[in-house]
């Protein structure tokens, strides 16, 4: 399974009054996680917005195992778990760059729309995109 793999140095806006980041930034990270990856195989989210093809979440989740905090460097991995029809499942994991400690994993799932949130069939509808998706998995 292919990784891709962004470099992220925690900033201070990031983090609470301990200097550990704040939960809810994660979330955010896999979305960057998620943004880079769909750019690194040739869909960046500008271009599928251009193609009529919306994202939306549908679920989230997220494991806490070891506190990130201020300055540190971070590697945001974000990965295609599963493709279906209409959705596409993603997995991440954060960790720490200098110690490779695991700080999170998580994964989201998204439905694959048009701009009225009515479902696309990827592989039947939009077949370059899904293959690129299912060779992201391998």
């Amino acid at each position: 399974m292919r990784k891709f793999e962004l470099e992220h140095r925690v900033a201070y806006v990031e983090t609470d009054a301990m200097a550990i980041v704040h939960h809810s930034n994660y979330i955010r990270w896999f979305e960057m996680g998620r943004n880079d990856m769909l750019r690194t195989i040739g869909y960046p989210y500008s271009k599928l917005e251009k193609m009529g093809i919306w994202m939306p979440v549908i679920g989230v989740a997220c494991d806490y195992k070891s506190p990130a905090v201020f300055d540190e460097v971070v590697l945001i991995r974000a990965w295609v778990d599963k493709v279906k029809g209409a959705s596409v499942y993603l997995a991440y994991e954060v960790v720490g760059k200098e110690s490779g400690e695991v700080k999170v994993t998580g994964s989201s799932s998204h439905g694959v729309t048009d701009t009225d949130l009515r479902p696309l069939r990827l592989k039947k509808e939009f077949p370059d995109l899904y293959e690129k998706l299912v060779n992201a998995m391998k």
